[in-house]
C-alpha cells in the first residue's frame, strides 16, 4: 500500500503551476512520483517533466500547449485562475471558458481511469440559484461562442469571478454524468480563503471583512498545501468512484452554513 493514491509513474497536467495552489499541487504530485507536466502564463521553476507557456484567454495557445505534451494523460488539475481585480471577460476566459477548452483538449488524451479536478470557490455559492443561466453558457460550443455569450450578458457576468466559479461548479456536475461513460471522472474543490499571491486582490476587491467571514469556523486562511491535498485526493485512485462532486476543502465552512453555525451577515450585505 505504499502508493495508495496511485500517482507513481502517472502522467498528469497541472495548470497554474507557477504559484499558489497550482504550484503546491505540482510539488505534492512530484513527491508522490507522478510525471508532472505544467502549463502556466508565467514560467514555473519546479523540476517538471515539461513546461509550456499557455494563455487561457487564447484557444490557440491552449491547443498548442496540450499538443506539446501529447501522449496519454492520466489526470488533469485545473488550478489556473484570476481574481476579480482583472477585467471581467479575462476572468471568465481564464476561470471557465479557457479551463473548459483546455479540459476538452486533454480529455482526448485520456482513457478509462482518467480524472479531472478543478478549483471552484466559496465565491460561487450562488450556483444553485442560477443553474438555468449557467447551463446557457455551458451549452455553448467552443471558446468563441462562450465569449460571445458573455459579451451579450455582461450584467450577468458582472465582475466575472463569482459567475465563473458558479459555472465551474455546474459544469463539473453536468460533465460528471457524461464523462463517466468513458471511464473518466471530473470533480471540483470548493476552497475556503487561502493564503496565496492572489489574496491581496481578493481582500482589496471584496473587502477583508468579507473574505475573513468565509474563514469560519476554522478562523484562519487555509494554506496552498492544504488545498493541494484536497485536489490530489479526489483525483487519486483511492477516490476511484468519486465523480461529479463539489468537494468542500474549507475547514467546515459549508457545514457551518448548512447548520446555521456560520454568520453570513457581512457577506450578504456586500452582495
Amino acid at each position: 500500500m505504499n502508493d495508495v493514491l496511485g500517482y507513481k509513474g502517472k502522467r498528469v497536467i497541472v495548470t497554474g503551476c507557477f504559484s499558489g495552489m497550482g504550484e503546491a499541487t505540482a510539488k505534492l504530485l512530484l513527491e508522490l512520483g507522478a510525471e508532472v507536466h505544467g502549463l502556466d502564463y508565467k514560467d514555473a521553476a519546479l523540476p517538471l517533466a515539461s513546461f509550456n507557456n499557455v494563455d487561457l484567454r487564447d484557444p490557440a495557445s491552449i491547443e498548442a500547449g496540450v499538443a506539446a505534451i501529447g501522449g496519454k494523460v492520466d489526470a488533469l488539475f485545473n488550478c489556473a485562475g484570476l481574481p476579480q481585480s482583472f477585467p471581467a471577460l479575462d476572468v471568465m476566459k481564464v476561470n471557465f471558458i479557457g479551463t473548459r477548452h483546455l479540459t476538452e483538449q486533454v480529455v482526448r488524451l485520456m482513457g478509462e481511469g482518467g480524472a479531472i479536478a478543478s478549483i471552484a470557490s466559496t465565491g460561487g455559492l450562488g450556483w444553485s440559484r442560477r443553474i438555468p443561466t449557467s447551463m446557457e453558457i455551458i451549452a455553448t460550443k467552443g471558446f468563441q461562442a462562450a465569449v460571445d455569450w458573455c459579451e451579450a450578458h455582461l450584467d450577468t457576468v458582472a465582475e466575472g469571478y463569482a459567475f465563473s466559479k458558479e459555472n465551474i461548479i455546474v459544469w463539473t456536475q453536468f460533465m460528471g454524468a457524461h464523462l463517466i461513460k468513458k471511464g473518466i471522472r471530473i470533480n471540483c474543490t470548493l476552497p475556503s480563503p487561502t493564503q496565496t499571491p492572489m489574496m491581496d486582490a481578493f481582500e482589496k476587491t471584496s473587502g477583508k471583512d468579507v473574505v475573513e467571514a468565509a474563514t469560519q469556523p476554522m478562523g484562519r486562511y487555509s494554506t496552498a498545501a492544504e488545498q493541494a491535498g484536497g485536489l490530489v485526493l479526489i483525483n487519486s485512485a483511492l477516490a476511484g468512484i468519486v465523480n461529479g462532486v463539489v468537494f468542500p476543502v474549507d475547514g467546515g465552512f459549508m457545514g457551518g452554513v448548512a447548520t446555521g453555525q456560520v454568520d453570513l451577515s457581512i457577506m450578504l450585505r456586500r452582495r
